[in-house]
C-alpha cells in the first residue's frame, strides 16, 4: 500500500516490491476537492464519530460491565445473553429498517445516524471486555472501601475505576478502531458532508478520467492507516497491561 502510494499512475502496475517512479501527486489528488475528494473533512468527520461513540460506550460499557460481573439482580443472565445477542447480529440486516427510521424522523444523513448504530457494534464489545476484569478483580479491595464508610458508587469510584485503567484504555482504543473501520452502514446512512474516511475513500475519483485511482486510493489508506498506527506505538505498554491485566487471579 505505501509502495503504491508513491508511485507514478502510469506504473500503478509495476510488480517492482519496492518504491519506483516516486511522485506525491497520489497524496494531491487524495485531498483534492477540485476532484471531489474530500479527504480532510472525511477524516474529521471519523475523528467526530470515533470519538463521541467510544466516549459514550466507555460510559455506558463501564457502568454495564461493573453491575454484570459484581451485582447480583433479577434478569441478570438475560440481560448479558441479549449483549451477547447484540453483538451476533448481522450489520446488512440492520441497513432497511435503519434507512426506514431514520427517513421518518428526519436524520438521514447526519452525525447522529452513524453514531447510534456504531454505539450499538461497539457497545458489547466494552461490556464484555471490561466485564471479564472486574469479574477477576479481588473483591477484597471493595469490601475493604465498604467497611471504611464508602458506598458501592464510590468505592467504584476511587477505588475500582483507577484499577481498571488499563483495562479501560485498552478498550477505549478497541472501540476507537472499530468506529473508525465502520463501513458498511456509514455507507448507507451518510451524506457528503458527514461521510467518515472509509466512504469517502470507495468514492474517490482519479485525475485520469475512466480510470481507477488505486495510487490515490492507497496513498488514502496509508493517511488513515498512520494515526492508528501511532495510536497502538505510543500507547502500546497500556495496552499489554490491559489485556492481560484480568488474565490472572489475584
Amino acid at each position: 500500500m505505501i509502495v503504491t502510494s508513491f508511485r507514478d499512475v502510469g506504473y500503478t502496475f509495476d510488480p517492482t516490491p519496492f518504491f519506483t517512479h516516486v511522485t506525491l501527486d497520489n497524496y494531491a489528488t487524495a485531498f483534492s476537492t477540485s476532484l471531489g475528494n474530500h479527504l480532510g473533512r472525511a477524516l474529521l468527520n471519523s475523528v467526530l464519530i470515533g470519538g463521541v461513540v467510544t466516549i459514550i460506550a466507555l460510559l455506558v460499557g463501564t457502568t454495564a460491565a461493573y453491575a454484570l460481573a459484581r451485582l447480583e439482580f433479577r434478569g441478570k443472565s438475560l440481560i448479558a445473553g441479549a449483549i451477547l445477542a447484540a453483538s451476533m447480529f448481522p450489520g446488512v440486516a440492520l441497513i432497511s429498517p435503519l434507512f426506514q427510521l431514520f427517513t421518518d424522523i428526519g436524520w438521514m444523513g447526519t452525525y447522529q445516524a452513524l453514531i447510534l448504530p456504531s454505539i450499538s457494534f461497539v457497545l458489547p464489545l466494552t461490556v464484555y471486555t471490561l466485564a471479564s476484569f472486574f469479574r477477576e478483580m479481588p473483591w477484597d479491595l471493595e469490601e475493604a472501601a465498604r467497611i471504611d464508610g464508602c458506598t458501592r458508587v464510590q468505592a467504584f469510584r476511587r477505588i475500582i475505576l483507577p484499577l481498571a485503567a488499563p483495562a479501560v484504555f485498552t478498550t477505549a482504543i478497541l472501540a476507537f478502531i472499530s468506529s473508525w473501520n465502520e463501513y458498511l452502514i456509514s455507507s448507507q446512512l451518510s451524506s457528503d458532508a458527514t461521510q467518515p474516511v472509509t466512504v469517502a475513500i470507495a468514492s474517490f475519483a482519479g485525475s485520469q478520467p475512466h480510470q481507477e485511482p488505486y495510487t490515490a486510493v492507497m496513498a488514502a489508506g496509508t493517511i488513515v492507516t498512520i494515526p492508528l498506527v501511532i495510536l497502538v506505538l505510543v500507547f502500546q505498554r497500556r495496552i499489554v497491561a490491559g489485556l492481560t491485566a484480568g488474565g490472572v487471579k489475584g
